[in-house]
């Protein structure tokens, strides 16, 4: 699928993400490397996951933390985290909004950014803020479990498990909604009966697990 001259494509398969480049770069999670062939350089994307100064700032003033390589060169680079299962999104004009642990990879010309959710960090105490990724082209996303997509439109919301949410594209807005959870019924989490709620268009991934 071209997204523009030399543009390096994503592959998914099962648990191991193959990213063929033609002389371009793509940013990784630092450390997902597993094999590749062909002429490939690895070097730490720099600050803010390659995205400058202020990146770097508003991650360490969110606590959130990704840590970013780029691959550079003429190959194939086999990508694998924890053994999760990897999914490839494309994205075309539009922006994904996916937990930044949940990372593996994104092609040429994507801008990544942090944003503040404070959602479910807010009830797993984990960080309070997510990663956008927004223009054209791919992104690699991790799951414990083949990803769950669930369509969000108006007057159709979609109410998740916050331990279970990874990503959403579209114009979706999420809303934390107090009431029984799931993982309270069960006697597990911290007790805290929350759940995420998303108004809007667009598509909610989840993973069959809890975090």
């Amino acid at each position: 699928m071209p997204y523009g001259r030399l543009m390096a494509v994503l592959h998914a398969s099962g648990r191991v993400l193959h990213a063929d480049l033609q002389g371009d770069a793509i940013r990784a999670a630092s450390g997902s490397m597993v094999a590749y062939t062909g002429q490939i350089e690895f070097v730490h994307a720099g600050v803010g996951g390659g995205e400058g100064l202020k990146a770097a700032l508003k991650r360490k003033a969110t606590g959130e933390s990704v840590s970013l390589m780029q691959c550079r060169g003429t190959g194939r680079v086999y990508l694998a985290q924890n053994a999760a299962d990897v999914t490839v999104v494309d994205l075309t004009a539009d922006t994904l909004v996916v937990e930044s642990d949940a990372l593996l990879a994104v092609s040429p010309g994507l801008r990544l950014d942090v944003r503040f959710a404070g959602l479910r960090g807010a009830t797993s105490g984990q960080g309070l803020a997510t990663t956008t990724v927004a223009g054209d082209g791919q992104v690699a996303i991790l799951s414990d479990g083949p990803l769950i997509g669930l369509s969000v439109s108006p007057g159709s919301p979609v109410t998740v498990d916050p331990d279970a949410y990874v990503a959403s594209t579209g114009q979706t807005t999420p809303t934390l909604v107090s009431g029984v959870s799931w993982r309270s019924l069960v006697g597990g989490g911290s007790g805290e009966p929350f759940s995420l709620r998303f108004d809007g268009t667009g598509l909610v991934l989840i993973q069959p697990a809890e975090r």
